[in-house]
């Protein structure tokens, strides 16, 4: 039996663009992939808020918030008090950043672009990126939730 995975009133899962024009294809398929993978953690969503934006705002939330003076793809900023609550966080995408590196890792943008979103999820969740192990763990998880979209996001 196939569990439909549908958020609800309680886990709303947001998009949007800032300074840029780009429109996430398949809205309500990536909704419910993002919550699939939630859900293997034994989590719940509070409030996911993605900002698709270019690498010229993301560069300055970057200098302002993080004191980084670099181009990144992401910036997550978790608003959630502790990690036994839902995900709650803000989830900055630089479009730009995601085109370039889909094109240098030979992959499409789509897979990107998926690949990106689900890392945010993933610190949401706890999983850091500081250390090699850190690494090689957030690059496990991201490929598991890759591999786990429905038919058709891939």
């Amino acid at each position: 039996m196939e569990q439909e995975l549908t958020a609800s009133p309680e886990e709303i899962i947001l998009f949007h663009s800032h300074d840029i024009d780009f429109q996430l294809l398949q809205e309500d398929s990536v909704r419910d992939w993002i919550l699939l993978v939630v859900s293997g953690y034994g989590k719940s969503i509070q409030e996911l808020s993605y900002v698709f934006c270019s690498d010229a705002f993301l560069l300055e939330m970057n200098q302002a918030h993080l004191s980084h003076d670099y181009y990144t793809d992401i910036i997550t900023f978790p608003y959630q008090d502790d990690s036994s609550a839902p995900l709650w966080g803000e989830i900055y995408l630089s479009i730009d950043r995601i085109r370039e590196n889909a094109q240098a890792f030979g992959v499409s943008m789509e897979d990107e672009l998926h690949r990106v979103m689900i890392h945010g999820v993933l610190h949401l969740i706890g999983l850091d990126d500081h250390s090699e192990e850190d690494v090689a763990a957030m690059r496990a998880a991201e490929e598991a939730a890759l591999q786990i979209r429905p038919e058709g996001l891939c």
